[in-house]
């Protein structure tokens, strides 16, 4: 049987592309990648912008169970978490607590639909502040997707001392970068998007 591989991206902005005049991403640029491959795929991005891990976990499964009816191969990658640590006040808008709670609940349900999922970190922005409190939901994500036996891709701290995603993100709006910002977070996800691909149910 060939191969139908079909893959959901969820998410937020940084998800979605905003702030690449190319309207690809990182999400687009992987699934051209895989392409490029030799491995088509129908994907989906599932992005919303502003949106916490509480708005997508309350949306995400109908939404990806639409677009996953049919098809062999059946996968979703997540990434979220820059609006949950967002400051409202003196505190975040999400706590990390539940940030961590939601993500596991979301991985139960894919695994409960035989979803293949992949996760992703959520990226540092300009702010130093609130990329130190994304870095420990990176830390978080990280713990609760071995508990999970789903891989994990930590890119924070590598896109954090990454001198084109600082400059990028500087010039636009402090969280979205531009073409080149984006394609240096999709060069660092490439290896375990690739080897992700590789694998199968």
């Amino acid at each position: 049987m060939t191969r139908d591989l079909r893959i959901c991206f969820v998410g937020d902005s940084l998800v979605a592309g905003v702030g690449d005049p190319g309207g690809l991403g990182w999400a687009g640029r992987l699934a051209a990648r895989a392409f490029a491959d030799g491995l088509p795929s129908t994907h989906y991005n599932l992005g919303v912008r502003r949106e916490t891990s509480a708005d997508i976990v309350g949306r995400w499964e109908d939404e990806c169970a639409r677009r996953l009816r049919h098809g062999t191969d059946l996968r979703v990658v997540l990434c979220f978490g820059v609006n949950d640590a967002t400051h409202e006040g003196d505190r975040p808008r999400v706590a990390p607590e539940r940030s961590a709670a939601n993500l596991a609940a979301m991985l139960e349900r894919a695994a409960a639909r035989g979803w293949r999922a992949l996760v992703v970190s959520p990226p540092p922005v300009a702010d130093l502040a609130h990329s130190a409190r994304t870095a420990l939901l990176d830390e978080d994500f990280a713990r609760v997707c071995r508990t999970a036996g789903v891989p994990y891709v930590s890119v924070h701290r590598a896109l954090s001392e990454n001198a084109v995603w600082i400059r990028e993100v500087a010039l636009g709006d402090g969280a979205h970068p531009g073409a080149e910002g984006y394609e240096e977070y999709a060069a660092l996800l490439d290896p375990h998007w690739r080897a992700w691909l590789a694998t199968s149910g």
